[in-house]
């Protein structure tokens, strides 16, 4: 009862409350972003949610698109511009996900979704990551984050899928509030973001 009817409930109940709260913090982002990325604040890309199905995650865009003299794109370091590391490091950048949330195609709680190009690498357990609607925080990301190896943290989203309960989802929220206050479970100073899944299939 609560997978199905209670959790969507409160998942809209709340995206649309932080929506509203974060309003003037989500507007001047946006126009701050909007300079330094060249009229471009969001990022837009593919995501598999439940049941695998695609859809369109909505996130504040934290890099800029500054390429080498032969036009590939600089490091993900080299490209996080000043105020996208402030962005990143409260989190901000996730706060356009809760028009995720509103839609239905993310939950407030669940598996982070993934690149659509991965789904093609999973065995039969991690595709089980897909039964419940991915999130904008999980198990994975109050347990290490980008800490984590790539199968420890789908072994986490799996485990969630089994266990998944309003007790847990409480749970997982608070620790999400208290590890974005302290900066807990980030990459390192040199990777802006993890390196990619390979697979582990035989």
């Amino acid at each position: 009862m609560y997978r199905t009817v209670f959790k969507p409930v409160m998942d809209f109940m709340v995206a649309l409350f932080v929506l509203i709260v974060s309003s003037p913090v989500t507007l001047l982002t946006t126009i701050v972003l909007f300079f330094l990325n060249g009229g471009r604040p969001f990022f837009f890309q593919v995501r598999p949610g439940k049941d695998e199905r695609l859809f369109k995650i909505i996130k504040f865009k934290t890099m800029n698109d500054k390429t080498d003299s032969e036009g590939n794109l600089l490091p993900d370091a080299d490209r996080l511009t000043w105020y996208g590391g402030i962005v990143r490091k409260l989190s901000i950048d996730e706060l356009p996900q809760m028009i995720n949330v509103l839609k239905g195609d993310m939950s407030l709680i669940g598996p982070r979704p993934l690149l659509v190009e991965y789904l093609e690498l999973y065995d039969s357990v991690q595709k089980r990551r897909h039964e419940v609607r991915p999130g904008i925080s999980g198990w994975a990301q109050v347990n290490g984050r980008n800490t984590l190896s790539w199968e420890s943290k789908i072994e986490h989203d799996v485990w969630y899928v089994d266990h998944l309960s309003f007790g847990l989802d409480l749970k997982i929220l608070f620790l999400t509030v208290k590890k974005v206050v302290i900066s807990e479970g980030i990459s390192g100073e040199n990777s802006v973001t993890m390196e990619k899944f390979k697979g582990t299939k035989k």
